[in-house]
């Protein structure tokens, strides 16, 4: 895959990821009914946007850490919750590992050059 098409595939995973959040938290399956402090979570995954859309390797090397974090809480959940909410949370691990792949292949297309 080409440089360009990483960058599209992280740009479309993390905001894939902006919306299970929302939508997770807010609406499909919140821990609470009407909606959970957890849905303040997306707000962390905005820090990195302008920098993968704009296509900044420092913000693509630092974002394959913090990713990991949603990917752990994933799995986390996906094992703890049922249902719903534990359907949302395999998505959620499911697109963080998308990110994280998409990430990496941006970071060495940079390296094989050099």
């Amino acid at each position: 895959m080409s440089r360009d098409g990483f960058r599209s595939g992280a740009a479309a995973s993390l905001i894939a990821l902006i919306a299970l959040t929302l939508a997770w938290e807010l609406w499909l399956a919140p821990l609470r009914p009407g909606g959970s402090f957890l849905a303040c979570k997306a707000l962390f995954l905005l820090l990195p946007l302008r920098g993968i859309l704009a296509g900044r390797l420092y913000t693509y090397q630092w974002s394959s850490m913090f990713i990991l974090a949603f990917f752990t809480e994933g799995v986390m959940r996906g094992w703890a919750d049922h249902g719903l909410a534990q359907r949302m949370a395999w998505c959620e691990v499911a697109i963080s590992t998308l990110f994280f792949i998409c990430v990496l292949g941006f970071a060495r297309s940079f390296k094989r050059r050099a």
